[in-house]
Parts: structure tokens; C-alpha cells; sequence
């Protein structure tokens, strides 16, 4: 054993137990010369601060921090020198415990539990029990395998969604795991097990990040293609049917008894903004209205207002709370833990591509030097490029939109305090953006929530399922997904006069209430409360025997609604949005 091998896995232990604004702290406090320049947790290099810390303390020191700070409660590790579980940190290592593991599992399933984790080892991130077995290509069941892995520590969830999971081979276990398999020799005179990743003398560049993108891409499709197929074989009548009576309206009802009349908006908005995914082209009497359906969406305001619920939980799907996925399968790209310069190089891989990029933390990304600029273009959808002092990234052009929470403490200012943010304005005029207050309403609605899922008082799994088989099947006929081209009609959205004068009524009512020169948005909220009905629109793709799909009465309603409370809070509440709302009579 080297001292080398040890530190590194103590680096790898303090990366994954402490954010980056952790390590500042924790690197300032013990004075470390790499923390001495830095005087913000946003320019910390996390891998760098972790190997600085790891390589100035011992394991008196490292059971120090662990005591005195707290780690992230989802932590766990198992490395050959430490071990971290349940809140508890061990100065000894699991490596001989998941020997004698695999020694037991092997008695069991022989050569099928060395295959299978040779195929999560070659993944290099999640992976599957579908993807597992297609890799395999043999009568492996890999179901009793994975849960025997699982429960004996040996690899992780990494991904939990409806009916879908993925698991991982943490890195301290992957080495262990090489060795049993005779991918790696452990000699005394080896190279340390771990790669010393983070340390300041490692060479970059040397990950593909694009091609690793690639292969989550092509995970993606493959999770959208077998979700359809099913769709297609056990539930295409039922979801036709469905389809046929669905609306903007059943929607919004089925959500409000999930969540109240506060809380469901917000939900709305991301399921709408899912229909919009499509990218449908918009189309009026003479012709195309060079528009179509796609666009971004931003929740902001105080952390701990359902924010992230309504853009993650019931996309993605949150079992441990009884909340099923709503979104599009394969088509949502959560990017937890992602910096924005890993975002703008993996960028590339999704030229041409329309995906959602659900982003928890946005307003971190502007944090970094130099992201503002690149970031404005990938939300216009615009074409990027940026220059690191050892690459350049790009020119391409980003296709896909955002789905973002950006956490701002508004208190009772509201707004006020938002704007004051210099980085708020960038998302601003290129997202529809709701502002969250955690008011005694949204409060009681929260818990009241909870509760009812809870207690099992609203069928949510059957909602769920249908909501989302009919989201996908219209997202794939629109796309022209390979396993329904040519058995339905790809249909533009038809937008009348009739709309854009429902527009202007609305903006004539805003305008009286504003002083003179005090117009806080610009015309594009006009142009993106637009799309919002026209995507919502798409909905009633089933209701219709047209060739194109008109926008309809509830959609124009809902998105003249969106229109008068953005504009209110984007003029800094200069009227209140209740009064204009009853001049128009909604």
C-alpha cells in the first residue's frame, strides 16, 4: 500500500460527502495554501480542493471533519482503507467484507455474477437491468443478481424513475472488483489502485466527455424506443381513447386535487412544456408563423417551495414519495451535480437533438467565470462557442431547452430582491419564469399534499399512466419517432387572430396599470406565453379529425393567466394581477 493510494481515497470519500462550498469551508479552516487564493466556494475546483485536503490531514484530522461538519445523508462509501454508512465514518476499510460477498454470490450464480458486473463496470456510470441483459445477449436474468449486489453494498442506485433503475459501481469498489474479475493485478510493487484524479499534477483532457454523452443519448433512446414499444402493444387503443377527451382542463383538475389550487400551476406548466418538446412547427391561415412549440422553463424564488417537485419529482418521477414519473421517457437529462463548462462540452452531442436539461441549482452555473454569455446562447438556442486556454469548444449549435429551479431568498420584497440578482436577468426574457414565495398557503398545500399521497387517497399511479402514455405517444407522432411514422398524421399547430387578440386585450389591461415608462418585460413573454398555448394545444391532438391541431379555448385562457401574473412580477408588482384578470373577465 502506498501513502499515494491512500490519499486518494480520501479525496474521493471528502468529494462525495461535502459540496463545494463544504470544502471551501473546510480547506480555509485548516489553512490550506490552495484555499488561500480563492475567495468564493463558486471558483473551488472540487476535485482539487478534495486532493488538497486529503493530502495535508491524517485520520485523526479526517474523523475531525466528519464531526464537525455534516455530510450529504445519501453518502455512502466503501473503500479498501475507509468506510462511511448510515451517518458513521469507520477508519477501516470493506474490501474484505465484499470478498467474502462475492465469494457467497459466486456459490450462487456461478458465472452469470462475473459477467453481469463486468457489463457495469464497462458502463462507467448507470446502467440498467434492460440494458444489462441486451449487453449480455444470453438467457442471463440479471433481476435476483442485481438485488443480491445491492443489498451486500457491492454497487449503488444510481437512478430510481417509474418502474425504471439504474445502478452503479461506485469507484472506490471498481478497483476491488477489476482484481476479482483479472482485470487488475494487486502487486506490491503496483501503481496505486485509484487513479490520483483531483491531484494538481494529473494530465486533463483525457476523458471523452462527448463520446461518454453519446452513450447516455443512446441510453435515452433506447429507454423511450422500450417504453413505446410497450405502449404500443398493450395500451394504444386505451390511450387513443383517452386522448379523445383529454384536455388542458382534465389536466389541470387531476392536478389540483393532487396538490390545491396553489402548487398545481406549476406542475401544469412542466407537463405543458413536456407536450412542447415535440418542437411542433406553429402554423396560421397563410402559412408558417416562424414559431414552434418548444421552450424553456424557469421556477425562481425562496429554497423549499416545491420548486424542484414540480420540474424533477413529477418528470422524472420520485418512488419514496408515491410520485410516478409524468414526462417523456428518454427525453429528460437530469443534470445534478454537473458543472456548466462540463454541460457546454457535452453540448455537442446533442446537435440536432431535442432534449430537456432539468437543471436543479441554474443559478449556480452563473457563478463561474465566463459561463453568462454561452449560457444566454444555449437557451436561445444559438449557436456556441468557447475557448478554454487548452481547447476550443464548438462552434455548434444547441437544440434542446431547460427546465431549471433558481434559487433566490425573495422574503416579502418578492421580486425586489430577485432582481437584484445581475445574473437573473440573463434567464429572464428567455424563460417563462414563475416566481415561488412560501406564503401560509403554499405552506398548508405542501403538507395537505403530502398527506393525501401519503394516505393513498388519490389514485396518482393511474393518472400517471395515462397522462404519460399519452404524452409520449403524441410527442413520438409529432417527432416522428421510427415505431409510429406512417400509422398517424404529423400535424402543425394552427394559430388564429383569434389568439393574438386575446394578446392584445391583455396587454391593453396591463398597460393602464403601469406608469409611464415603467415596463418591466419585454415582447418576447408575449411570444413564449404563445408557445406555452400552443404546446398545451397539442394536448387535443387525439380531439380532432383535422389536419392540423387548433389552439384551443382553454389554452388561450391559461396562457393570458401566465401572461398577467409574469407581467405583474416582472413590472415589480406595480398591479395586482387578480385585478386585471377580473377586467378581462377570467
Amino acid at each position: 500500500m502506498s501513502v499515494e493510494e491512500k490519499v486518494i481515497e480520501r479525496k474521493m470519500l471528502l468529494r462525495r460527502a461535502f459540496s463545494r462550498a463544504k470544502l471551501f469551508e473546510i480547506g480555509r479552516k485548516l489553512a490550506i495554501p490552495y484555499f488561500g487564493h480563492i475567495y468564493s466556494p463558486w471558483a473551488v475546483d472540487e476535485e482539487r480542493a478534495a486532493y488538497e485536503i486529503a493530502s495535508a490531514i491524517n485520520d485523526a484530522q479526517l474523523k475531525e471533519i466528519f464531526n464537525a461538519y455534516t455530510p450529504r445523508s445519501w453518502v455512502t462509501f466503501h473503500g479498501r482503507h475507509y468506510t462511511f454508512e448510515d451517518g458513521l465514518l469507520l477508519l477501516k476499510g470493506s474490501w474484505d467484507k465484499i470478498q467474502s460477498s462475492l465469494r457467497e454470490l459466486r456459490k450462487k450464480y456461478g458465472a452469470s455474477l462475473d459477467k453481469v458486473l463486468r457489463v457495469l463496470l464497462e458502463a462507467g456510470g448507470g446502467c440498467s437491468q434492460w440494458e444489462i441483459a441486451e449487453k449480455l445477449k444470453e438467457r442471463v436474468d440479471p433481476t435476483s443478481i442485481l438485488a443480491d449486489l445491492e443489498r451486500m453494498k457491492i454497487i449503488a442506485p444510481y437512478y430510481e424513475g417509474d418502474s425504471y433503475r439504474e445502478w452503479i459501481i461506485q469507484e472506490e469498489v471498481a478497483s476491488l472488483l477489476r482484481m476479482e474479475l483479472g482485470l487488475l493485478k494487486l502487486e506490491a510493487s503496483a501503481k496505486p489502485l485509484y487513479e490520483a484524479k483531483g491531484a494538481p499534477t494529473r494530465a486533463e483532457g483525457k476523458v471523452d466527455y462527448v463520446a461518454l454523452e453519446r452513450l447516455e443519448i443512446e441510453r435515452m433512446d433506447n429507454e423511450l424506443s422500450a417504453f413505446l414499444s410497450d405502449l404500443l402493444k398493450k395500451r394504444l387503443d386505451a390511450t387513443i381513447r383517452f386522448g379523445k377527451t383529454f384536455t388542458l382542463s382534465a389536466l389541470a383538475d387531476y392536478l389540483i386535487k393532487l396538490f390545491g389550487p396553489i402548487l398545481y400551476f406549476d406542475s401544469l406548466l412542466s407537463i405543458v412544456q413536456q407536450y412542447g418538446l415535440a418542437d411542433v412547427e406553429i402554423v396560421h391561415e397563410r402559412g408558417g408563423a416562424g414559431m414552434r412549440t418548444g421552450w424553456n422553463l424557469a421556477l425562481f424564488g425562496d429554497p423549499g417551495t416545491g420548486k424542484s417537485f414540480a420540474t424533477r419529482d413529477m418528470i422524472l418521477g420520485k418512488p419514496d414519495a408515491k410520485i410516478p414519473a409524468h414526462g417523456i421517457p428518454g427525453r429528460n437529462r437530469y443534470a445534478a451535480g454537473m458543472t456548466p463548462a462540463r454541460f457546454i462540452r457535452i453540448g455537442q452531442a446533442y446537435e440536432g437533438r431535442v432534449f430537456n436539461f432539468i437543471i436543479p441549482e441554474f443559478n449556480d452555473w452563473f457563478k463561474y467565470k465566463g459561463m453568462v454569455e454561452p449560457l444566454k446562447l444555449a437557451m436561445e438556442r444559438g449557436v456556441i462557442k468557447y475557448e478554454l486556454h487548452r481547447e476550443v469548444i464548438g462552434p455548434y449549435r444547441f437544440s434542446s431547452f431547460f427546465s431549471v429551479n433558481y434559487n433566490v431568498a425573495t422574503y416579502s420584497k418578492g421580486y425586489e430582491t430577485t432582481v437584484s440578482d445581475p445574473n437573473f436577468n440573463a434567464i429572464e426574457d428567455r424563460m417563462l419564469c414563475r416566481l415561488h414565495r412560501l406564503t401560509k398557503e403554499r405552506f398548508v398545500e405542501l403538507a395537505m399534499s403530502q398527506r393525501r399521497m401519503a394516505l393513498g387517497e388519490i389514485d396518482v399511479d393511474r393518472g400517471a399512466q395515462r397522462i404519460r402514455d399519452h404524452l409520449t405517444l403524441v410527442y413520438a407522432i409529432e417527432s416522428e419517432h421510427p415505431l409510429v411514422r406512417g400509422r398517424f398524421p404529423k400535424k402543425p399547430v394552427l394559430i388564429t387572430p383569434k389568439a393574438f387578440e386575446a394578446i392584445e386585450r391583455a396587454r391593453n389591461a396591463i398597460l393602464k396599470y403601469i406608469p409611464n415608462g415603467s415596463v418591466g418585460f419585454s415582447a418576447r413573454l408575449e411570444n413564449m406565453v404563445l408557445r406555452f398555448a400552443c404546446s398545451a394545444s397539442l394536448i387535443g391532438y387525439f380531439g380532432s379529425g383535422l389536419d392540423y391541431i387548433p389552439i384551443s379555448e382553454d389554452a388561450i385562457k391559461y396562457a393570458i393567466r401566465l401572461y398577467v401574473e409574469e407581467a405583474s412580477i416582472r413590472s415589480r408588482g406595480a398591479f395586482e394581477p387578480e385585478e386585471v384578470l377580473g377586467k378581462l373577465k377570467l
